[in-house]
């Protein structure tokens, strides 16, 4: 059983947005940084984004800067991930993981739990 869950993928039109949300009945995440991550079928994955335990520090790559936006919401015990103008190369599966640490220009430091994904597709 994963430790966390994502949501919101699916398919969308180049230019389009998506909401992603990570959350978890097992641990709380206000305790965690939680970072975001995507891979392509055979590909390396990367990090695209990450949050500090208490929100306060945040990190982005830069392939996603000004696009994406990572948030949490303590009542709900989730992360969420609201991405904008979409594009063709955003196509991936989409995972969030907790860890220690969310450093600038570092990202996620201290992975522990991961989700099982959610799928994101972007084309007309």
């Amino acid at each position: 059983q994963s430790q966390l869950v994502e949501s919101g993928g699916g398919l969308v039109q180049p230019g389009g947005s998506l909401r992603l949300s990570c959350t978890s009945s097992l641990i709380s995440l206000d305790s965690y940084a939680v970072g975001w991550f995507r891979q392509v079928p055979g590909k390396e994955g990367e990090e695209i984004s990450c949050i500090s335990p208490r929100g306060s520090a945040t990190n982005y790559v830069d392939s996603v800067k000004g696009r994406v936006t990572i948030s949490k919401d303590y009542t709900k015990n989730s992360v969420y991930l609201q991405m904008d103008g979409l594009k063709p190369e955003d196509t991936a599966i989409y995972f969030c993981a907790s860890g220690i640490l969310c450093l600038l220009n570092r990202g996620l430091r201290g992975t522990e739990h991961w989700g099982n994904g959610t799928p994101v597709t972007v084309s007309s």
